[in-house]
């Protein structure tokens, strides 16, 4: 039985599977962001819990896990890692942002709508003629449930 070729690019690198690898390197890197962020809760103390304990504990299993998964990523033979479409992370992203910065000044109402027709954008799928009108239900919807059904104290416009 002839061994099989080597398949372009792979060169000398360790990484077989770079799918498994990366995914795994970003598994610990949220988790490494998870025990910053809980880096000012108390731990626990004895057999009492305190309020850091739950987040360190799951960065802890999340940070085991992404590193076992690169481990795999490094053992065996896996799929190439392919381009990664930057689009729609970065506009769902701009979304948030958006709301963030427009929910002061405009009021809630069109900083709903403004943010879900950037995140409509993520897609390069979308079809206007159905983004338009799914974003004014959908505000209309956020309006009456956050406003009147829970009772948040944010403006709707600008001018209320």
């Amino acid at each position: 039985m002839d061994a099989a070729p080597p398949r372009p690019g792979r060169g000398r690198s360790p990484i077989r599977n770079p799918l498994d690898f990366f995914g795994g390197i970003a598994l610990v890197a949220i988790a490494l962001v998870a025990f910053w962020a809980a880096r000012d809760l108390a731990g626990s103390r004895g057999i009492s819990f305190g309020p850091g304990t739950a987040p360190r504990l799951f960065a802890g299993l999340l940070a085991a896990a992404g590193a076992a998964v690169a481990a795999l990523g490094l053992l065996a033979e896996g799929g190439e890692a392919g381009r990664y479409p930057v689009r729609g992370p970065v506009l769902v992203t701009a979304a948030i942002l958006a709301f963030a910065a427009t929910i002061g000044p405009l009021g809630l109402a069109p900083a709903t709508f403004i943010a879900i027709l950037v995140a409509a954008a993520a897609s390069p799928e979308t079809r206007w003629r159905e983004a338009v009108p799914f974003a004014a239900a959908l505000t209309l919807f956020c309006t009456l449930l956050f406003r009147y059904v829970v009772g948040l104290a944010a403006p709707v416009w600008p001018w209320s």
